[in-house]
C-alpha cells in the first residue's frame, strides 16, 4: 500500500485534492438521486443505481486522501529532521 501511495504522491496527487473529490462526489450522489425522481418508473431504477454507484466513491476517495495525508506528514517530518542535522 505504501508503494501505491508514494506513487500517487510522486504523480502530484495531494490529500486535499482527494478530500475535495470525496465531498464533491457526495454532492454528485445527491444530485443524481434527486434527478432520479424526475424519471418515469421504467428508467427510475437505472437512475437510482447510478446515484448509489456514485455514493460508493466518497469513502474510497477519502481513505486514499487520508493515506496521502499520513504520507505527506511523514515526508515533511523526514525533511525537517534532515534539515536539522
Amino acid at each position: 500500500m505504501d508503494v501505491l501511495i508514494s506513487g500517487l504522491h510522486a504523480l502530484g496527487l495531494r490529500s486535499w485534492q482527494l478530500q475535495i473529490a470525496s465531498l464533491s462526489s457526495v454532492g454528485l450522489c445527491i444530485v443524481l438521486w434527486i434527478r432520479a425522481k424526475t424519471f418515469d418508473e421504467a428508467e427510475r431504477g437505472n437512475a437510482e443505481r447510478r446515484a448509489l454507484f456514485a455514493g460508493l466513491w466518497p469513502p474510497t476517495l477519502w481513505g486514499i486522501g487520508q493515506s496521502l495525508e499520513v504520507h505527506e506528514q511523514r515526508t515533511r517530518g523526514a525533511k525537517l529532521l534532515r534539515s536539522r542535522r
